[in-house]
């Protein structure tokens, strides 16, 4: 229940539809057992000629209410049927027809009522779980598979809404309609119900022992489904080295793996459920048989009940039978559901540790310098970066170079604040990062990566993605200066053509000039450059590399570099070897040196 407690704070903003839902069930139970009662009159007087009642009866008070209600209804069925029996039946047909009316009509609007309740809980929860999702860190996704996520936010929440939240729609109706049919069969015999009770304990016990093990087993199920479309997204995403690699027969041995062991669990699973209907119902039918001996000798043996009387109560005690195999299944529903909404519930409770102070600064100007002071960072064992020390003046451009593994994208990573360093401190104009806002941080800067991340968008909303209100104006401009608007508009829409999955539709070079457009149009005081010419062709880098120039003209700049080309008009290079600076400074002074950076510059050359 504590799961059940979490997902119902969702329901907060939805409680007058709760509201009328239970008002809707509440006429709806007692509508429905009305309905079984009225059949009892007319048995009576049809069957029973000493029931005939051909004076009005006088009400004694609430004590004999019960009485009183049976003869009134007698004496009514007794003056139609006093012409004709038949008038009389009618009579009875009719008010039964009528209360069964009423009671699909409550039935109707308690469902359509509940419907808004249970949709609202579930888009809620889908809007927290992915705004959760956009907040938590890029460690956590290294942690994570992707596929496990995506199975998170759609088929747990689906599996949330048709256990938990189909609850709703029985907790008040079915419990309500059992009490008011109780209540109706006590009033005809106490006896025989208080024999009923007997048998209750031992269904509730027969079913709480068949659903004990359906949390565990609705768990692995989620779990298996987590994996496979982990498999699916990774296969999409290296769709073309699977192919090259002729590894599709192994991928495939993968993915059927996973879905046996999901066929598996899933049977399992299933099985266990479909015993709820079937033991429901044969308790159910089991009570009736003994009711069925017992009553019939209340009525035929020992004279303490009359046939119309046990004919009328046989008929509720059987639309007792319903109401009971409904709360069987959603008692079976919500431990099935407690494994899906454990797996929700520990996104939504994630503690981010990127977290932002409730004092935190705002700031919307860069005036003088990035401080990078004795900083120690490591993702999980091994220091990647160890008393690392750097200062970017305002409209210097700092250049980070070294073999792959020596901490120079890390660096990007700590100075955005995707990850937080484990010791030392990095500030902006002399303000401690993890003292901004993140929003104002980011504001601050721009991206612009190795792989060129667009969206399956248009060209226009690809690059406006920093500054949704931008011109036509604005974005062409930031076009030209990244030499993309030729190639835009040679596309056959234009600024308006969408360029598919991760912007599949264009080249690299393409790609990449997008990226820096879209980079352009924020215009960000400090612009930060992971490798963004690495991946391109001669041509494209021409192209791309005269883009970056313009873009970082009187801006500050941090470019981390593979190819070292790229990077000789920067005011500082500096060398990185295994998280530590080995050498510091201009191009031709390091170059003077014959350290490092000159072995490093004269291996590209021979390539």
């Amino acid at each position: 229940m504590e799961y059940y407690k979490k997902i119902l704070r969702f329901a907060k903003p939805y409680l007058n539809y709760g509201y009328l839902n239970i008002f809707f069930n509440i006429l709806y139970a007692l509508f429905s057992a009305l309905s079984f009662a009225a059949l009892m009159p007319m048995l009576n007087v049809l069957f029973e000629k000493d029931k005939q009642l051909t004076v009005a009866p006088v009400y004694k008070g609430i004590g004999k209410l019960k009485d009183y209600f049976m003869d009134y209804m007698n004496y009514q069925v007794t003056q139609f049927a006093a012409e004709d029996k038949m008038k009389g039946l009618v009579l009875v047909i009719g008010l039964v027809i009528f209360l069964f009316l009423l009671k699909n009509l409550a039935n109707y609007f308690a469902m359509y009522f509940i419907t808004f309740l249970r949709n609202g809980v579930l888009k809620d929860i889908r809007n927290a779980m992915y705004k959760k999702i956009t907040e938590l860190p890029i460690s956590f996704y290294s942690e994570k598979r992707k596929g496990d996520v995506i199975a998170r936010i759609t088929s747990d929440v689906l599996e949330i809404q048709h256990s938990f939240l189909s609850v709703l729609e029985l907790i008040v109706r079915e419990p309500l309609t059992i009490i008011f049919t109780i209540a109706v069969m006590f009033l005809i015999s106490a006896k025989l119900t208080l024999f009923v009770f007997i048998f209750i304990p031992v269904s509730g016990y027969v079913i709480s022992l068949i659903g004990k093990s359906l949390k565990k087993q609705s768990d692995d199920v989620q779990r298996e489904q987590g994996e496979f479309l982990s498999v699916v997204e990774e296969t999409l995403g290296g769709l073309k080295v699977i192919k090259a690699f002729n590894s599709e027969s192994r991928f495939y041995k993968t993915f059927s793996a996973s879905t046996t062991r999901f066929f598996n669990f899933s049977n399992k699973l299933l099985n266990r459920q479909n015993l709820a209907s079937p033991s429901g119902e044969f308790l159910g039918i089991l009570t009736i048989g003994v009711l069925l001996w017992f009553g019939g000798k209340m009525v035929l043996v020992d004279k303490t009940l009359d046939a119309p009387s046990f004919i009328t109560y046989m008929s509720l005690a059987y639309g007792v039978l319903t109401p009971a195999k409904a709360i069987s299944k959603a008692i079976y529903g919500v431990k099935k559901g407690n494994a899906a909404a454990e797996r929700v519930l520990e996104i939504l409770e994630t503690e981010n540790p990127i977290s932002e102070k409730t004092n935190a600064v705002t700031k919307n100007t860069f005036d003088s310098e990035v401080n990078i002071n004795n900083i120690s960072f490591k993702y999980d064992d091994e220091y990647v970066l160890q008393e690392f020390t750097l200062k970017v003046p305002k409209g210097a451009t700092v250049a980070l170079v070294g073999q792959s593994g020596s901490g120079k994208s890390t660096i990007a990573n700590l100075v955005t604040r995707f990850y937080d360093v484990n010791e030392g401190t990095i500030s902006i104009d002399g303000i401690d990062i993890k003292d901004f806002k993140q929003e104002s941080l980011r504001g601050l800067l721009g991206l612009v990566t190795q792989d060129s991340i667009l969206f399956n968008e248009t060209v226009r909303n690809n690059i406006s993605l920093g500054k949704e209100d931008a011109t036509d104006e604005e974005i062409i401009a930031a076009a030209k200066i990244a030499n993309a608007h030729d190639f835009i508009m040679d596309l056959p829409n234009g600024y308006n053509t969408n360029i598919g999955d991760s912007g599949n539709k264009l080249s690299g070079g393409q790609k990449q000039r997008l990226s820096i457009a879209r980079a352009v149009l924020k215009n960000p005081p400090i612009m930060i450059l992971d490798e963004a010419t690495s991946a391109l062709d001669t041509e494209s880098e021409r192209l791309v590399q005269d883009a970056l120039e313009k873009m970082m003209r009187n801006r500050t700049s941090i470019v981390i570099a593979h190819r070292l080309s790229t990077i000789q008009n920067a005011n500082t290079i500096v060398v990185l070897q295994k998280g530590k600076i080995v050498e510091q400074g201009s191009h031709a002074e390091l170059i003077a040196k014959d350290g490092t950076y000159s072995k490093l510059v004269n291996m590209q050359s021979f390539e």
